[in-house]
């Protein structure tokens, strides 16, 4: 993964921190991180995540509105529903092979991931793909 990815950290907490992705791994229990007005790189435990979102820019654009059905860009893999802890869900294509036996989340994942890639269903969505953390997930169902 290349260094310096614009990412925005959603922690369990609610908290956001926005800045640049310095290392990371999907089977690494940390990451590497330097905030926006930061000069210094810091780790994060990646238990303390939600998700990782990569983006195109910081600032986003608040006139558009996310749309979260299926069909409205061409298919980047297979279809799931993410349902987290704190109830809130979310949509996308799931990025790879499929990280659990079944067709939804009811086996344990590959203990070697901290979670997995999705990509948005929205193509005019800031958000480049989403990196799902697999402790802050209370399902993860794939869609037919």
């Amino acid at each position: 993964m290349p260094d310096n990815d614009k990412v925005v950290l959603r922690f369990t907490n609610g908290k956001l921190l926005k800045g640049y992705l310095q290392e990371f791994s999907q089977e690494s229990p940390e990451i590497s991180f330097k905030k926006l007005d930061g000069k210094k790189t810091q780790t994060i435990p990646v238990l303390k995540l939600k998700a990782i979102f990569f983006v195109k820019t910081f600032e986003g654009n608040s006139k558009h509105k996310e749309k979260k059905i299926y069909g409205i860009r061409r298919s980047e893999g297979k279809k799931i529903f993410v349902k987290f802890k704190d109830d809130e869900s979310m949509v996308g294509y799931l990025q790879g092979k499929a990280p659990w036996d079944k067709g939804f989340f009811l086996s344990k994942p590959d203990e070697r991931q901290t979670g997995l890639f999705i990509v948005p269903v929205d193509e005019d969505s800031n958000n480049i793909k989403i990196f799902v953390i697999y402790s802050a997930v209370k399902d993860i169902t794939a869609v037919p």
